[in-house]
């Protein structure tokens, strides 16, 4: 440490002293390339998911794009489907609903449009519930070992991502850079103000949570300090290792880089797996709030560049109906119901069957929750209870405000 002290006060004198020296000679890498281009969709809370290909398997496959996940993962009824050779192991993977020990299929083949991605050895994990809480099957999760290799830009206007060589890039204006610590997970300083005063702490940035911000008992408590009177909902969401129970809150204000956002959504859950280590960490940044802007992920350098997009003033997700429901084998079936929220007032049940929201009889999750968004908007849901179809009228609106 002493010797570089020492080099870098020898070169600034250097500089001081040679006036007439106007540059350095400095090596950097070639551009970044192009590699391909191609389109995702997004599940509810602005969730990436993206087709592709697994070695020379013919189906397309779903997976979730994740900077919350420090590898690259297979659902366990994928493997077994494609009867992909599993390897025990004694690595486990930590989430906000369990731990578990994990075996690997190794030495596979990603294939992306445009892009061939070799030598991966995916963590073998239950993906069973997302599928129910997305309405479609989850094949997998990409992670750490995919951005590791490449520059990625999700483009949230126009639904495009773009993979590029790693290399120089020049970032386009109008932006700001993030330098987040990475250690297969990116951490963001960020700024939280509640009840008058302003905490500034550390969370993941995972573009892979469908929620907007998600906060652990212990930095709620000892950092934010909610006052007694603020409004907290009883609910539920899902992560490795099942179902997990928490409060839904809001945050006055949240701060990322120069970016404001006010009244916040916030999940409050109970620590128990010790995923955020408080003090070290408060929480995490999902992408309800992250896909309002481009972004460019260079982990190479160790940049996310932000871009405000369209979405940047879109309201937030204020469960509305404060009613949860799953896809079970082409059941939409209601699971999980606050008190005190429109579906509670309007007679709902857990084990209720939503057969049709207004018109729509499509069975379809992602169709039916973007529907249940409409706040002030009425709905009439025809739902079968123990056998029998029952009509049920509710009008959508916030149970933060």
């Amino acid at each position: 440490m002493r010797r570089n002290l020492c080099i870098i006060v020898f070169l600034s004198l250097v500089t001081l002293t040679t006036l007439s020296v106007k540059g350095q000679e400095e090596f950097i890498p070639p551009p970044a390339r192009l590699l391909t281009s191609f389109p995702f969709k997004q599940f509810s809370g602005g969730v990436v998911v993206l087709k592709a290909k697994l070695n020379d398997i013919p189906d397309s496959l779903n997976f979730i794009l994740d900077t919350g996940s420090g590898g690259i993962s297979l659902d366990s009824m994928t493997c077994l489907k494609y009867n992909l050779l599993q390897v025990a192991s004694d690595k486990t993977i930590r989430g906000i609903a369990g731990v578990r020990n994990v075996k690997f299929t190794n030495n596979n083949t990603l294939r992306l449009p445009g892009l061939k991605v070799d030598s991966l050895n995916f963590h073998i994990n239950d993906y069973e519930i997302l599928s129910s809480v997305y309405g479609e099957h989850v094949d997998g999760i990409i992670g750490y070992s995919f951005f590791a290799r490449y520059i990625v830009k999700i483009n949230y206007d126009s639904s495009l991502i773009s993979v590029y060589s790693q290399g120089s890039m020049k970032y386009p204006k109008g932006g700001h850079l993030l330098k987040p610590l990475l250690v297969n997970l990116p951490i963001q300083t960020a700024r939280i103000e509640e009840a008058k005063r302003e905490t500034v702490a550390r969370f993941y940035f995972d573009i892979g949570a469908g929620l907007c911000l998600l906060l652990s008992t212990d930095f709620a408590t000892d950092s934010l300090k909610f006052s007694p009177k603020k409004r907290m909902r009883n609910t539920q969401a899902e992560g490795v290792g099942g179902k997990a129970y928490m409060k839904i809150t809001t945050v006055k204000e949240f701060k990322l880089g120069p970016y404001r956002f006010r009244k916040v959504p916030a999940y409050i859950f109970n620590d128990d797996y010790n995923v955020t280590s408080y003090p070290y960490l408060g929480g995490l940044i999902g992408n309800d709030l992250l896909r309002r802007f481009n972004l460019i992920i260079n982990y190479a350098r160790r940049d996310i560049y932000l871009i405000p997009n369209k979405h940047f003033r879109e309201p937030f997700d204020y469960a509305y109906t404060g009613f949860s429901f799953y896809d079970m084998n082409g059941i939409i079936v209601i699971t999980d119901i606050m008190e005190g929220s429109p579906a509670a007032k309007a007679g709902f049940q857990v084990d209720d069957i939503i057969v049709a929201i207004n018109t729509n009889f499509s069975n379809n999750v992602q169709s039916y929750k973007n529907m249940l968004q409409n706040t002030g908007e009425t709905f009439r849901i025809l739902i079968n209870r123990n056998g029998e179809l029952k009509m049920i009228t509710m009008k959508v609106k916030s149970i933060l405000r």
